[in-house]
């Protein structure tokens, strides 16, 4: 079996938002760049762009071809991060003309939604704990932008 790409169909801007993606997220590159040689329902021949590039070390593909369906957070690219000064970084950048929302989530200015979380979020939520998990989900759940040290006391407050 081949590997499992991602794809993601842009209305319009894809080159310039996989360009931005691709200088913010360590292991990435825009590998290929091109245009459909025929006519397609989307447009003429040449109107329709495809792009291939990796994104943390991950291959994807995306296609601008005019509007169809919007992003939605049935899909969404998760970023762990190692500190804080790496998620405050991603969140503004990521951010900067999108929408923020709760528990570390955004919409960036093409409409895709991210996830910008420290990396331990998994580590505590899968190792902890009933008791860990459950303050580590009620500290996240009162945030928008995630705070690595005040959800790291949440996982390491000892009962009783």
């Amino acid at each position: 079996m081949g590997k499992v790409v991602q794809h993601l169909w842009f209305a319009k801007d894809m080159a310039e938002a996989v360009r931005f993606y691709t200088t913010l997220i360590p292991g990435s590159s825009m590998d290929w760049l091109g245009t459909l040689p025929v006519d397609t329902p989307s447009g003429p021949s040449g109107s329709v762009r495809i792009v291939e590039f990796t994104l943390g070390g991950q291959a994807y593909r995306a296609i601008e071809a005019g509007p169809l369906d919007t992003f939605n957070h049935s899909f969404s690219i998760v970023v762990e991060c190692d500190n804080q000064d790496e998620i405050d970084e991603l969140w503004q950048q990521l951010g900067d003309g999108g929408t923020y929302e709760r528990c570390g989530w955004l919409r960036d200015r093409w409409g895709l939604h991210w996830q910008i979380v420290p990396k331990q979020l998994g580590v505590w939520m899968r190792q902890g704990t009933l008791e860990q998990s459950q303050r580590v989900c009620e500290a996240m759940l009162a945030m928008i932008k995630l705070d690595l040290a005040a959800l790291e006391a949440a996982a390491t407050i000892k009962s009783g």
